[in-house]
């Protein structure tokens, strides 16, 4: 019975840390290794403990290889974490125009929306991504849609003084 438990423990710590590394690569750029996880059946869309997936890290790390290497093997391009979030919207908050392109091209849900009903354009628009915001509506964003508090793009706009990014939400 000892010897039993013994095997199932190390099995549970040898998986647990094997997932761990992919988060780690994920977050270092490391393709190497993620692609060698990927190889020995490292489930790709595994969560950690805030729910985020590799490619959530890889992409709000701005780590262009991991997240094209993590698309490219099929990893979840809507996925959330255990805050609705997804690698999108990371990207809208942070502002990093190059990882909206790379997901747009693996076919991201543009008009997903968090538990708090907030969209990628949302995000882009509270925190003054300009180029985000254009390219959103581009690729389809719907400037109608209201998060629970009621609001838009356009009233999160209005909310921080950015004029730019309320004549683009205006028009």
């Amino acid at each position: 019975m000892n010897k039993l438990f013994l095997v199932l423990l190390l099995i549970t710590f040898g998986l647990g840390s094997r997932a761990q590394d992919i988060f780690n690569a994920a977050r270092q750029n490391d393709t190497t290794a993620l692609a060698q996880m990927i190889s020995n059946s490292v489930r790709i869309d595994t969560t950690d403990n805030r729910g985020s997936t590799p490619l959530i890290i890889a992409v709000y790390n701005d780590n262009e290889a991991a997240t094209r290497l993590l698309l490219a093997k099929g990893a979840n391009p809507n996925a959330r974490d255990f805050s609705g979030n997804t690698a999108l919207m990371g990207a809208c908050f942070k502002g990093l125009l190059n990882m909206v392109t790379d997901l747009y091209q693996y076919k991201t849900a543009v008009n997903q929306v968090n538990y708090n009903g907030a969209t990628a354009l949302i995000f882009a628009a509270t925190f003054g991504h300009e180029d985000i915001t254009r390219i959103l509506l581009k690729y389809g964003a719907d400037k109608a849609i209201k998060d629970k508090f009621g609001k838009t793009a356009l009233d999160y706009a209005i909310n921080q003084e950015n004029k730019n990014i309320i004549d683009i939400l205006k028009d």
